[in-house]
């Protein structure tokens, strides 16, 4: 009697195998299938289960089994995402792998003959390799398939009539954070251009030697744009430290350290940011005359209410000074020939902008951004730490005399007709909105408008008051001479998701069906673009009231709609099987996800059940805001797609769970005192840490503003600083930082994830050129000239905490071969 065949030990691990994510997938999709989404994982589970006890069994049938299923789910994956490669993967990969292993000789030995086999010594490897085959030709056709982008072009040609900014400034330079006070992020150089801009090459770096350490928070980062002036270039660490370098060769001519102070050091503080300097010249407005104020229609007001022009005023001590905001709440004028304070303004060179705040935790309250600078006053607002507490210092906006440093006005969003300085021993209203992002400037119709934020916390809002629902999440002007409330317009209703504006407004003359009309675009988190006219608030491209989800936790509310303009870029709502990963597991780990949250699309309530939010928290457009060439009346711009989780839990079941301290504003569970809940925010990531949403998660796209038509989109940027292996997969990543665009038909873009600086085509969006950066470039980057005319591009490259790119100190600046 012949002995049987023994056992092989790869067959058995084989089993094994096969068993072990059998049994995750089929617990997974009954969970899923509970839920209401996908049978598929269940049968898929079951199947692979059966193949395992097949071959546990010894038993042939396993192998032309799973080939059937391989076939299926091909079969499926194409019905569900039809050839996008990017979402196959997932679908694909572990099972062909299996597949692969299963067609080698060791795991099919000592398989014996069964029903299905009769006589016949094969094990079934041929059906299998026809089925893998299969698979394969699917990858294939998806890889060969790609998203296909929107391909166009954008007109070049100059249109007739367009007025440049109107901010006085000399071509060469880049005298305000947006490039100007309209906050344009243009530029009129043309050395640079799609022809040339492969040759460029490193010019000069810098290192500022303000590296994080470790007590410094989480989210520390360098999203700092300097400002070039004349042959200066200054710049801002997070640390609040000022430098100035020689712009054509980077020698540093001076440094101010403020030396900033915490009582219980900085480790706590929810993050520390500097995104730029402010500067004022007395010799620009030497010859100027500021007009009268003008009405909401734009017309100067009558001579009875119009204002005299204050006379203009020379300081003997800084004729010119840059303005430095600190993370401690100073506001600090120095020379900026020599970097000294300069001792006519406030205290010896030094404002306190804790004045008249009341308390707040250190590091709950200072000016992230740089303050606007007009010809008498420079105007400030502050970051207010959100989901803290209800009773957290106000946002008020303040303007101080630019020369000696008086409060002239305040505006409080809580107490917003009361905007005398406030009297000494007073104290803003607590908690109302602010301004933690960049204001803009219009000092020909007087205004400087607002990007607001809300009252805290965020996603629960039954406590805010009627001034504060008014002016919450959009647009306010102000008088700069008074600082009266000239308009405003909302884009958030009830704001529950922290939609604030985090772009700088930019303002530019658009050509419509009207004539030209001074425009103002605010870039949204929300990822629409609203186009108004700036001297009164209406809208230029339409806005309409949108019903949205309802459905609050008790004792809040929800607003019944919601504005979208016409010209958005808002993302369609997410389906089940946009989930994505990195294998089928970690897949049907996110849909299962998916499904346990509350989505009812866009503007989802938050609940305690959990809610996602799609565009999340960092939104579509976040502080980098857009770039406009004015004179073709083109938009250029980088969205970005990333969903966030939010969730209300009740206090009185705090005490029953595990949580961890929240890492950033963004990212973890805050207390929110004063409020039932607190707040958990988090990515909506797999266990992997990989987006639960499948890519791409960001684009670069061109608007012709004439027809307000996205002529080109591209996804943008690799997951190779972010994946567990540094493969440079272009799946478009999301970018942390604006773009900036010259009259030489190039725009530049820093912020991805992945550290490089890259050159677009403005009128066809491909990549021209790209670099790699010694560390994350979260920051716009800007472009001047030498006073030879030679054209320079810098970034600031010093990654982001929270983003978890590569920290660092370089300041590059790229050039053409001289």
């Amino acid at each position: 009697m012949r002995r049987a065949r023994r056992f092989h030990p790869a067959t058995l691990f084989t089993a094994f195998v096969f068993a072990l994510v059998g049994a995750a997938t089929l617990l997974g999709g009954i969970k899923l299938v509970n839920l209401g989404g996908s049978a598929y994982y269940l049968v898929a589970g079951a199947v692979t289960l059966v193949v395992a006890a097949l071959l546990l069994f010894r038993m042939r049938a396993a192998v032309p089994i799973y080939g059937l299923f391989l076939i299926a789910t091909a079969a499926w994956a194409v019905w569900e995402v039809r050839l996008d490669w990017w979402q196959l993967l997932p679908r694909l990969d572990i099972w062909f792998a299996l597949g692969l292993w299963l067609l080698l000789p060791w795991p099919r030995r000592g398989l014996r003959r069964d029903s299905l086999y009769d006589t016949s010594r094969r094990t079934g490897g041929g059906f299998l390799a026809v089925s893998l085959l299969v698979v394969a030709v699917v990858g294939v056709a998806g890889a060969l398939h790609p998203e296909p982008d929107l391909a166009g072009e954008l007109p070049m040609t100059e249109v007739s009539g367009a007025q440049g900014d109107r901010s006085w400034q000399p071509d060469a330079d880049w005298t305000d954070y947006g490039g100007s006070a309209y906050g344009q992020r243009y530029s009129p150089l043309k050395q640079i251009t799609p022809a040339n801009i492969g040759q460029l090459q490193v010019a000069w770096t810098f290192r500022t030697g303000d590296m994080p350490g470790p007590d410094d928070p989480t989210e520390i980062t360098l999203e700092n744009t300097p400002l070039k002036i004349g042959d200066t270039v200054y710049l801002c660490t997070p640390h609040s430290k000022v430098i100035a370098l020689d712009a054509a060769t980077g020698q540093k001519r001076w440094e101010f350290d403020p030396r900033i102070q915490s009582p219980v050091g900085f480790k706590h503080w929810e993050h520390m940011t500097c995104r730029g300097v402010s500067y004022h010249d007395d010799a620009k407005y030497a010859d100027a005359t500021i007009p009268a104020p003008a009405t909401t229609s734009g017309l100067p007001a009558t001579a009875s209410t119009a204002l005299p022009p204050p006379p203009a005023v020379v300081s003997a001590i800084c004729p010119r000074r840059i303005f430095i905001p600190t993370a401690d709440a100073r506001l600090i004028a120095l020379d900026a020939d020599s970097g000294r304070p300069c001792d006519d303004f406030g205290n010896h060179g030094t404002v306190d902008l804790r004045a008249n705040l009341g308390p707040f935790t250190p590091g709950g309250y200072y000016s992230t951004s740089p303050p606007a600078v007009t010809k008498n006053l420079v105007i400030i607002s502050g970051h207010v730490t959100d989901n803290e507490s209800t009773n957290e210092p106000s946002g008020v906006v303040r303007a101080f005399d630019v020369h000696d440093g008086h409060l002239v006005w305040n505006w409080d969003a809580g107490n917003p007709e009361a905007t005398e300085p406030i009297a000494p021993g007073a104290t803003y209203t607590r908690n109302s909105p602010n301004v933690w992002s960049m204001f803009s400037v219009d000092e020909d119709l007087g205004m400087v408008y607002l990007p607001m934020g809300n009252q805290t916390p965020d996603q629960y809002a039954a406590g805010r008051t009627p001034a504060s629902e008014k002016y919450g999440a959009g647009i306010v002007a102000l008088d700069i001479a008074t600082g009266k409330v000239r308009w405003n317009y909302q884009f958030t209703h009830h704001d529950l998701w922290d939609m604030d504006i985090g772009g700088q407004p930019t303002l530019m003359d658009m050509q419509t069906a009207d004539g030209m009309k001074p425009a103002l675009l605010a870039s949204t988190k929300q990822g629409s673009i609203y186009v108004l006219d700036r001297r009164d608030g209406t809208p230029i491209i339409p806005i309409r009231e949108v019903p949205r989800p309802q459905g609050a936790v008790p004792g809040d509310h929800t607003s019944p709609t919601q504005p979208l303009s016409d010209l958005n870029f808002a993302p369609p709502d997410v389906r089940e099987k946009d989930m994505w990963g990195t294998t089928p597991l970690d897949q049907l780990w996110c849909r299962v996800r998916f499904r346990s949250l509350r989505y009812d699309g866009m503007f989802t309530p938050p609940s305690e059940q959990g809610s996602l939010v799609f565009p999340g928290n960092f939104g579509v457009f976040d502080w980098g805001g857009i770039s406009v060439d004015p004179a073709r009346q083109l938009m250029l711009l980088n969205p970005s797609y990333m969903a966030f989780q939010s969730r209300l839990i009740p206090k009185e079941k705090l005490a029953q769970m595990e949580l961890g301290p929240a890492k950033s504003e963004t990212e973890g569970v805050k207390m929110a005192k004063g409020i039932p809940y607190a707040i958990e925010l988090k990515a909506f990531l797999s266990p992997l840490g990989i987006p639960c949403q499948a890519p791409p998660w960001g684009y670069v796209a061109g608007v012709d503003l004439r027809t307000g038509k996205t002529m080109w989109r591209h996804k943008n940027g690799t997951i190779v600083d972010s994946a567990p292996l540094p493969i440079p997969m272009p799946l478009g990543v999301p970018s942390m930082g604006g773009m900036v665009t010259t009259a030489g038909g190039v725009t530049f873009l820093s912020g991805t994830l992945d550290n490089y600086i890259r050159g677009y085509d403005v009128r066809t969006g491909r990549k021209l050129w790209e670099a790699r950066l010694p560390a994350g470039g979260q920051a716009t980057p800007m472009t001047y000239a030498d006073r030879s005319g030679h054209q320079y591009v810098l970034v600031s490259a010093g990654g982001h905490g929270s983003l978890g790119t590569k920290l660092g100190d370089w300041v590059v600046v790229y050039a053409l071969p001289k």
